[in-house]
């Protein structure tokens, strides 16, 4: 490491160049967050094409339409654990999948660093406040309320 510390600036014909300053390479100091967001972002994907048209070709092909969705329709199916799993599955991934394309929105097209940081606090609170409702809504829901 000392040979970096100490290296002379390279210069030709044109610019110089200075010694990096830091003394970790920065290799050292990556993570691999970016890739497992991409991946995420793919396989997410993928998963949540097969879901929604699953849901919309059982929902409005094989039970009979948009006529049919009602209080009591919802009722009858939250009343059943797959049903439940499917919806919870279906808002979760769907959440973070735009959480996360919205954070890499933010992160490519916000210049300062004061406005990104704001901006992601409003997105993961936003996120975590939508979470938490459809999950308690979906758990806690009581078909007799109506009634």
């Amino acid at each position: 490491m000392a040979l970096i510390e100490n290296a002379p600036k390279i210069s030709g014909g044109g610019p110089s160049i200075e010694a990096p300053r830091s003394k970790r390479s920065p290799r050292s100091t990556r993570t691999n967050f970016e890739l497992y967001s991409w991946l995420f972002m793919r396989l997410s994907g993928i998963l949540l094409v097969v879901l929604v048209i699953g849901h919309l070709i059982i929902q409005l092909v094989i039970d009979g339409g948009v006529s049919r969705i009602g209080f009591a329709f919802v009722a009858g199916r939250w009343a059943n654990p797959f049903w439940q799993a499917w919806d919870l599955i279906m808002l979760w991934l769907a959440e973070l999948h735009g959480v996360n394309g919205l954070r890499t929105i933010i992160n490519d097209y916000a210049e300062r660093d004061q406005t990104r940081f704001w901006l992601k606090v409003v997105l993961y609170a936003s996120a975590l406040i939508v979470l938490f409702t459809g999950t308690l809504v979906i758990f806690t829901f009581d078909p007799n309320i109506g009634q």
